[in-house]
């Protein structure tokens, strides 16, 4: 690319701002990405942080959202370096009877292990994960569109809307089923007696039927550095270690895509925003954010049940209604004596990510934004529950409080990954009337805090570039 429609910069290299800078790039902008920690990615990044040789993912672990991603799907990442590693199952969910209840990534294998939930789970996820292609576009965007697919997108919607409390009481009969999609539906860090709380319960169940819950080789910065090879075949640069106090020490631009969330855009924009939309983005709502522990192991995790060392992502919280008790006690601004815990065991599948013989695993809570409570004692009690003689497989450990985690990316305000809240409101109106534009014509926000929110994507800055490139194009 020439580079001669003019100067584009993009404020963070994690994936919505590569992505925002990928378009930028192919549509003949020169475009420069500002990243203040030293190593781009974001929460997308692979690091030694407990040992040598021990490569532990900073943020996200598993990615079924990236291995889904319309626009990452778009671009040639496998060539420069992206290789996606399947675990024979998606997911494992141990259970207190010494049992697992298996997601398997073929749906009729699903059916077969869901026992007489099958048929309703069948029914559930086939069309989804049949027409993923076309059902991902549709939810990857601002929700309030003209919908391509609207009957897909109708029966949905009506699903999603419902508190998973009730889906899951409604659906299906074994309380193991029950547990199952507790534990996805959690992941929208919302209680689940909260309106929308099926909605990312249904999604990732999709994603395991359609494109499976992958992990990269070599952890997720294989992810972040295929998107910065593939930027620098556009002719884009990153300048990591140049963190951007504000926008008018960038110098001229064309526009500006800044892949940081509400509070930091109004601190990087001086008084280039109106008072009014500077206003919205003080209202902007963060959501609970998450105590996070990073593991060097000496063996395999000794699960009491074999099934989970089938699966990279095990969701270690027992029952449906201890997991909606740990998840309403964050809600409340309290900390879950048995916490739903969310736990990736990588090297199992992934032998370059620790030395030979040696393992790592990762494992995070919800707690409430901004917690300083320690909830090691108890993420190893619960890791301990479903497998006896974990603690003594531990030869070192890192754990991350939120404040620790937000000073090591800056978007993780308060320790929450999402972006921001993630009720129906915020999730309608996501961050403000504005979306990606802003009251400056030259300013867009392409960050994880925009439709369609969290997750390692890169559709936030793929529809805040789309629409800088179009406007950009009629000024």
């Amino acid at each position: 690319m020439t580079g001669n429609r003019g100067r584009v910069v993009v404020v963070g290299a994690g994936p919505n701002g590569l992505a925002a800078a990928i378009v930028a790039a192919e549509a003949g902008f020169s475009v420069e990405v500002f990243e203040a920690e030293p190593e781009p990615g974001g929460a997308a990044r692979t690091l030694p942080l407990t040992l040598p040789g021990f490569l532990h993912d900073f943020g996200s672990a598993v990615h079924p959202m990236a291995a889904g991603s319309p626009f990452f799907n778009s671009l040639p990442l496998e060539s420069h370096g992206l290789e996606w590693i399947h675990s024979p199952a998606p997911l494992a969910h141990p259970l207190d009877d010494g049992s697992a209840v298996l997601l398997e990534r073929d749906l009729a294998q699903a059916a077969r292990e869901l026992g007489r939930d099958g048929a309703a789970w069948q029914t559930l996820f086939a069309e989804i994960a049949e027409h993923w292609t076309d059902f991902a576009p549709e939810i990857l965007q601002p929700i309030l569109h003209v919908p391509r697919h609207p009957v897909l997108l109708a029966k949905f919607g009506t699903r999603g809307l419902l508190p998973a409390l009730t889906f899951a009481n409604h659906y299906f009969y074994e309380p193991r089923t029950k547990a199952l999609f507790a534990g996805m539906a959690a992941h929208s860090f919302l209680a689940l007696d909260e309106p929308l709380s099926s909605a990312v319960g249904l999604v990732l169940g999709a994603t395991a039927h359609s494109v499976g819950w992958p992990i990269p080789r070599g952890g997720a910065q294989s992810i972040t550095q295929a998107l910065v090879w593939h930027l620098a075949s556009l002719g884009g640069t990153v300048k990591t270690s140049s963190r951007v106090e504000s926008l008018d020490a960038l110098g001229n631009f064309r526009f500006a895509l800044c892949d940081v969330t509400p509070r930091q855009l109004l601190q990087i924009s001086g008084k280039r925003l109106e008072p009014g939309y500077a206003q919205h983005l003080r209202d902007f709502r963060y959501g609970p954010g998450v105590f996070k522990v990073d593991y060097a192991l000496s063996s395999p995790i000794p699960w009491k049940s074999a099934k989970c060392a089938r699966a990279a992502t095990v969701h270690v919280g027992g029952s449906m209604e201890e997991i909606a008790a740990s998840e309403q006690a964050m809600r409340s601004g309290n900390h879950s004596e048995r916490p739903f815990v969310l736990l990736a065991q990588p090297s199992l599948f992934d032998p370059t990510r620790s030395p030979a013989g040696k393992h790592i695993a990762w494992a995070y809570c919800h707690v409430p934004n901004g917690s300083t409570f320690d909830m090691l004692p108890r993420i190893e009690a619960q890791i301990e529950r479903f497998a006896p003689g974990f603690r003594d497989c531990v030869i070192a450990r890192r754990s991350w409080s939120p404040a620790q985690l937000e000073a090591r990316d800056a978007n993780l305000i308060g320790g929450e990954i999402l972006g921001g809240m993630s009720d129906w409101r915020q999730t309608f109106l996501r961050p403000t009337w504005k979306q990606y534009a802003t009251s400056a014509p030259d300013i867009f926000l392409c960050s994880s805090s925009t439709p369609p929110g969290g997750g390692v994507h890169g559709m936030c800055g793929f529809n805040a570039a789309t629409l800088a490139v179009r406007k950009s194009s009629s000024r």
